[in-house]
């Protein structure tokens, strides 16, 4: 029993050693030679909000063609990866994937006039069909 309440007694010292140390120490001794290693706090105040980065890449938004504003119902500017899920979304409502292959899509009107006049087009495709709709 008295092991025990030593080892609570120098738990509890490590949790008043901790929480009374202000000092930028790296390590607090305690009685009977143990010591608890301590971690300074940040010299940098924390912000309350983090800055908000405009989007790059395939985020940014970018000008699309007059075929691709049809399919997308007039937007004018639209991220790459948006106009993917419209593109999407149209292939699931209208349940245009092969049903034998998943991979394949099977082109509406309104997608034919996206893809290139093309019947059938991979999934994989989709992405690289649709560049030439967003304008530099």
């Amino acid at each position: 029993m008295a092991a025990s309440s030593g080892l609570f007694s120098a738990f509890s010292t490590v949790q008043t050693a901790l929480f009374l140390k202000s000092s930028s120490s790296s390590s607090v001794r305690l009685p009977g030679n143990l010591r608890v290693a301590t971690f300074a706090g940040s010299a940098r105040p924390a912000t309350t909000e983090p800055k908000k980065r405009e989007p790059r890449g395939i985020m940014k938004p970018g000008r699309v063609s007059p075929e691709m504003q049809a399919f997308l119902g007039g937007l004018p500017e639209i991220p790459r990866t948006q106009a993917l899920k419209f593109i999407w979304a149209h292939i699931k409502q209208h349940n245009l994937q092969d049903p034998e292959d998943k991979k394949v899509i099977i082109c509406d009107d309104k997608l034919k006039k996206i893809f290139g006049g093309r019947d059938r087009v991979g999934f994989l495709e989709i992405a690289g069909l649709i560049s030439p709709h967003f304008l530099k």
